[in-house]
């Protein structure tokens, strides 16, 4: 046997996985995908559930239709006279003030959170003051107080302060609320920033401020995406804060929407279905269109560079 033909043969047992092997790897990458698929269909049967019944007019709504598609076309009028479509039309109408008034509410406290988050979260990884920790410590024990325990308490301090029931003291709450999580996103990815840049910015003569503008700032796209998603769903998703501290003409859609499914229009669960994926579209689309942001920005302050 040639020494060619010997390591042609070699070079193919070597590139040929045995056949037990192969039919594992099929198997386990078969079931894998399964589970997947059975997972994806679990997440979205709500969503079918939320999508189809908003699309039924008031007389084909019933518990025991709820999976089934709607007997007439949307745009067709039952015998009321009433389209399938009417229901996004009057939830829309019904949700359309508050839906600006919740855009008031999130953008402002993500943005402010994500900057005074990221002010103190330089300070604490940057700057070696006495009991540095101790107040880091003191600032993340905010994390974990249930909203619950304090709601009472909240209250009364609002209206000892003669706060309105409006938009206005949403904002603050969720300002001071965002704080923590904020402080914690921001200092563990500084933590990953190299000395080397700080050291560099020194030797040019900058003090704190000029290497935080100057120097950290611009490196941390990926945390103001983080934190900035994190505080604007939380804020858009908010019902506890919004019950206590608003009403429901000043308040943000979650409360409204309570509203639409409890109020004089409790028979047309379509319109209530409808509010609700109306509701629930602009965090979807930030999650859609940010999302892998959202996932990179997580992981890059979790290991140090």
């Amino acid at each position: 046997m040639s020494v060619a033909t010997g390591i042609e043969r070699r070079a193919s047992v070597a590139g040929r996985a045995p056949a037990p092997h192969r039919k594992r790897a099929r198997i386990g990458r078969t079931a894998k995908y399964a589970l997947l698929l059975l997972f994806v269909v679990i997440v979205l049967m709500p969503v079918y559930v939320l999508v189809v019944t908003s699309l039924k007019p008031p007389s084909d709504v019933s518990a025991a239709s709820s999976w089934a598609l709607p007997s007439i076309w949307p745009w067709q009028a039952d015998a009321d006279g009433v389209t399938g479509f009417e229901n996004w039309a009057n939830a829309w109408d019904y949700l359309s003030a508050s839906l600006g008034r919740t855009f008031l509410l999130a953008i402002p406290s993500a943005l402010i959170s994500a900057m005074l988050g990221s002010m103190n979260g330089f300070v604490l990884s940057r700057w070696r003051f006495p009991y540095a920790n101790v107040v880091f410590t003191l600032i993340l024990f905010g994390m974990f107080i249930p909203y619950q325990a304090i709601m009472v308490p909240l209250v009364q301090m609002k209206t000892s302060l003669g706060m309105p029931s409006s938009i206005a003291t949403l904002l603050i709450v969720h300002i001071i609320y965002g704080l923590p999580i904020c402080t914690l996103i921001f200092r563990n990815y500084y933590e990953g920033v190299p000395e080397e840049l700080m050291e560099a910015s020194r030797v040019d003569g900058a003090g704190m401020l000029a290497s935080y503008w100057r120097i950290i700032l611009p490196l941390s796209l990926p945390g103001f995406v983080v934190t900035i998603i994190w505080q604007f769903t939380s804020a858009w998703n908010d019902y506890l804060f919004a019950l206590f501290l608003s009403d429901a003409n000043q308040g943000p859609v979650s409360l409204s929407l309570v509203n639409l499914s409890q109020g004089a229009q409790l028979s047309n669960y379509g319109a209530s279905m409808a509010g609700a994926l109306i509701a629930s579209l602009p965090t979807l689309l930030v999650y859609i269109l940010l999302g892998k942001y959202f996932i990179g920005g997580l992981m890059s302050g979790s290991v140090k560079s």
